[in-house]
């Protein structure tokens, strides 16, 4: 199941099980809240019989292991008479003896509460606990169904992509060999343009080569690599089309597990934006602070950094979906992207893990 299916499932997964669990949990709380009320109910009806008793001079035998009274002499402001408090682990009950303000302090233990309370409490969280067990299926299943359909439309959608990059390789292929054949032919050599088309055909190519890779962002392995010779490979590369852009290059050791072709994908996207919309005889500079690759331009700078790798994003230092595919790329190859930029340049940042 790919990244997008997953995310897909565990939405309705989580939509299906935690509307079903909040019912089951606020239905416990509040039969819970129900029940503990009626035992405290029986346990004051229970006082209330065993003060009767008293009033009437009954035999007390029978309650003499869970009651007990004693006579006290109280002041109640506003005294009343169905009063039941909880104090400690014994229950009170003030009952009139008589007038005067005497009264008879009824005091039951709230072992046998505290029992049931608890008995209570386990059967609701076992019974909670078999039902989420029960709805936490239910959902799997639903869920599953739920996003058959929109798996079989993204493996159509997939196929039908893979197969127009595929188809698309062989034409663009031809179209390179061809403009290098025309670029070495003195006839049209400066001819401008030949540039501007080759320029053209180098934008197609890459956006083809960022899908390429996009498709096998599931499957990345991961190597040790130096990033130096990658980013060399990526400059002198770029040094044929941008003739009039400085680059500056510090040799650097640093090496670290990546994709070697999506990390060259990235770097690709990077530096192209960097020469297209540089000044007049600008530069690109690339160095190396730490675990943390620079990538800076002499170019315009760009108002809202913080918005280029979004993909209805286009203009200002950014190729249209090229950046959004960086993005991308980085989060799969853990690779922590910064951009800093202001009047004199921009500066990317990829911090390596």
């Amino acid at each position: 199941m790919q990244n997008h299916e997953k995310r897909a499932f565990y939405k309705f997964f989580f939509i299906y099980f935690f509307s079903v669990a909040s019912l089951i949990l606020v239905a416990g709380f509040l039969y819970f809240t129900q029940m503990r009320n009626q035992y405290l109910n029986a346990e004051a009806y229970s006082v209330i019989g065993y003060a009767r008793a008293i009033k009437m001079g009954n035999d007390l035998e029978p309650y003499k292991d869970k009651f007990s009274y004693i006579v006290e002499r109280k002041n109640f402001k506003n005294f009343n008479i169905e009063n039941f408090t909880r104090i400690g682990d014994e229950f009170i009950k003030y009952v009139p003896k008589s007038r005067g303000g005497v009264y008879f302090k009824i005091s039951k233990s709230t072992k046998s509460f505290d029992k049931k309370v608890k008995a209570l409490r386990y059967k609701i969280h076992l019974a909670q606990l078999l039902l989420l067990i029960l709805f936490g299926f239910i959902s799997y299943v639903l869920a599953k169904n739920a996003i058959k359909p929109l798996q079989q439309s993204i493996s159509t959608l997939d196929k039908f992509i893979k197969d127009l990059i595929h188809d698309l390789n062989t034409p663009i292929t031809a179209i390179k060999l061809n403009m290098k054949l025309l670029q070495k032919d003195s006839q049209f050599a400066n001819n401008k343009a030949l540039q501007r088309v080759n320029k053209g055909v180098h934008s197609i190519s890459e956006l083809h080569e960022n899908l390429t890779i996009l498709l096998q962002e599931e499957t990345f392995q991961v190597d040790r690599v130096n990033i130096f010779n990658i980013v060399d490979e990526v400059v002198a590369m770029h040094k044929t089309l941008y003739p009039n852009i400085n680059f500056m290059l510090e040799h650097f050791t640093l090496v670290a597990k990546t994709n070697p072709q999506a990390l060259k994908q990235i770097l690709q996207n990077i530096i192209s934006n960097a020469c297209k919309y540089n000044r007049k005889n600008g530069f690109v500079k690339i160095y190396t602070r730490g675990d943390s690759l620079y990538i800076q331009d002499s170019g315009k700078g760009i108002e809202k950094p913080e918005k280029i790798f979004e993909r209805s994003f286009s203009g200002e230092n950014s190729s249209g979906i090229g950046l959004d595919i960086v993005k991308r790329l980085a989060s799969a190859l853990n690779i922590a992207i910064d951009v800093k930029s202001s009047s004199g340049g921009t500066v990317f940042i990829l911090e390596f893990d």
